[in-house]
């Protein structure tokens, strides 16, 4: 499940977890490095790529909302519930 890091936490991801934005407020998120291999995240990263491009010096900034990405986890079990969703 995605964790919420606040301010106070630091800029390093945790041995075996990675940094994600999401939201407008670019809320921050650690994941662990499992998520890397899901086919579903691996298309938020695509389209992540494509709006943002690969040199964003903000990291990696996943293009949904905030309360979306959260179920996220969820959704990730129905897989063709979840495109339907976030491609609608």
């Amino acid at each position: 499940m995605p964790k919420y890091q606040g301010e106070e936490e630091t800029k390093k991801a945790p041995k075996g977890q990675f940094v994600v934005y999401v939201g407008e407020e670019l809320r921050r998120f650690t994941l662990p490095l499992s998520y890397l291999k899901n086919p579903i995240f691996q298309q938020l990263l695509k389209k992540s790529a494509e709006e943002y491009g690969y040199s964003n010096s903000r990291g990696i900034v996943i293009p949904c909302d905030e309360s979306t990405f959260e179920r996220w986890p969820f959704v990730a079990e129905n897989v063709k519930a979840f495109l339907i969703y976030y491609y609608s």
